[in-house]
C-alpha cells in the first residue's frame, strides 16, 4: 500500500468560503487544495450522523493507492466505515495512538477533489 498525504481535517462551527455539503453525514467541507496548507474544514449539522472523536478531533488524511481501502482498514480501530461522499471517491475513519486517520481512495488516476467534479461541472 502507498500513502500520500492529503489534507488535515478541522472540525468548525462557523460557516467556511467555498464549503459543498456532504448529504449522507449532514456536513459541510471545504476543498483542501484550495488552502495554502491543505487544510479542510468540517462543519457538522447539528443532526449530523457523525459522531464522537471525528467530529471533536482533528484528523490527518492520506490518499491510499496500490489497495482496496476495505483492506487497508483491517485490524485497525474503524470509527465510519467506508462510504462515498462523491462520485469516484471512497473514504474511511479510523482511530490509531488517540488521533483521528483518513483513508481517501480516489478513482483511478483523481489525486484531488477537484479532479472528481471539474468534467461533470464542464459538462
Amino acid at each position: 500500500m502507498q500513502k500520500f498525504f492529503h489534507h488535515i481535517g478541522l472540525p468548525t462551527n462557523d460557516p467556511q468560503p467555498g464549503e459543498s455539503y456532504v448529504e449522507d453525514t449532514k456536513v459541510w467541507v471545504t476543498r483542501p487544495e484550495d488552502h495554502p496548507y491543505r487544510i479542510e474544514f468540517l462543519r457538522f449539522e447539528a443532526d449530523s450522523p457523525v459522531t464522537g472523536p471525528i467530529r471533536d478531533l482533528p484528523h490527518i488524511a492520506f490518499r491510499i493507492e496500490g489497495i482496496d481501502i476495505h483492506d487497508a482498514l483491517e485490524g485497525e480501530e474503524v470509527i465510519l466505515e467506508p462510504f462515498a461522499p462523491m462520485d469516484g471517491l471512497l473514504v474511511a475513519f479510523f482511530l490509531k495512538d488517540d488521533a483521528v486517520f483518513e483513508y481517501m481512495q480516489f478513482r483511478e488516476g483523481a489525486t484531488e477533489f477537484r479532479d472528481l467534479l471539474d468534467g461533470d461541472e464542464a459538462s
